[in-house]
């Protein structure tokens, strides 16, 4: 299968399929087109979420600030799975935690995507990362390296993108909110292991309940609790967090546990 995540919303994810569904069978998955807009450590968060629990793919997953720039096009092999994307960052985390779930030590290989004569300068996505996706499919992931279309790289040479780490100051955790969700949930780049044992604690000031499920408050309720990313999550049932808590990506977030 090909799996394609971007931020372009409608229509332009179907010209990208149509080059895919041109040039080779594959079965299309999408992940989503309705990314945060150009803001790629989102994007990467949610692809970091998402790719891993597919059997073996090529992913393509465009969001593109830099498009028509001197920004490589690039493509990262791990284990069965081949990501293509921009040279932006995007790829890492993704790598990373393939890496991590694939048991023995995965085969790892990054490869620059040959960029001739695009027929648009916006929208690589068709032009350039959609037919890498299609040539890589129909040759198999094993044989990609074989393409004319790719040349090695070093892995070490591509753009990386590291979520912020939390620091600690006495009892007061100091993060960061990394996303919010459909649902409005505020999702931290604080660990969820700092909740162990923990009733209840302060979010920039305000104590708050910490439940492992959103029922465990009243309906409109403020809670704590842990996601299934293991990050801590400012949360109402049945609401939303974002703006119970008057939260959006990038503020601080500062938990004490006292």
């Amino acid at each position: 299968m090909i799996t394609l995540a971007s931020d372009f919303g409608s229509p332009y994810p179907a010209a990208m399929k149509g080059v895919i569904l041109s040039r080779t069978d594959a079965q299309l998955v999408d992940i989503a087109h309705d990314l945060p807009r150009q803001d790629l450590r989102a994007a990467a968060f949610w692809l970091r979420e998402t790719i891993p629990w597919f059997p073996p793919a090529v992913h393509l997953a465009v969001v593109d600030p830099g498009v028509g720039t001197d920004r490589r096009a690039v493509t990262i092999r791990v284990g069965e799975h081949a990501i293509v994307t921009p040279d932006n960052g995007l790829a890492r985390p993704v790598i990373r935690r393939l890496r991590e779930r694939g048991g023995d030590e995965p085969t790892v290989a990054a490869f620059e995507i040959e960029i001739d004569d695009p027929e648009s300068a916006t929208f690589h996505g068709r032009d350039v990362f959609a037919p890498a996706a299609a040539e890589i499919h129909a040759a198999g992931v094993d044989a990609m390296a074989a393409l004319d279309v790719l040349s090695p790289i070093e892995l070490s040479s591509c753009v990386d993108l590291q979520s912020p780490t939390p620091t600690v100051d006495s009892e007061t955790i100091h993060g960061e909110v990394l996303v919010v969700d459909d649902f409005g949930n505020v999702i931290t780049n604080i660990p969820g292991g700092e909740l162990d044992g923990v009733d209840a604690a302060a979010v920039n000031g305000e104590a708050v309940p910490v439940v492992d499920t959103f029922d465990r408050v009243d309906r409109g309720g403020k809670l704590l609790t842990v996601g299934s990313h293991g990050y801590v999550e400012c949360d109402i049932n049945q609401g939303r967090g974002d703006e119970g808590f008057g939260l959006q990506p990038g503020d601080e977030v500062q938990l004490s546990l006292s």
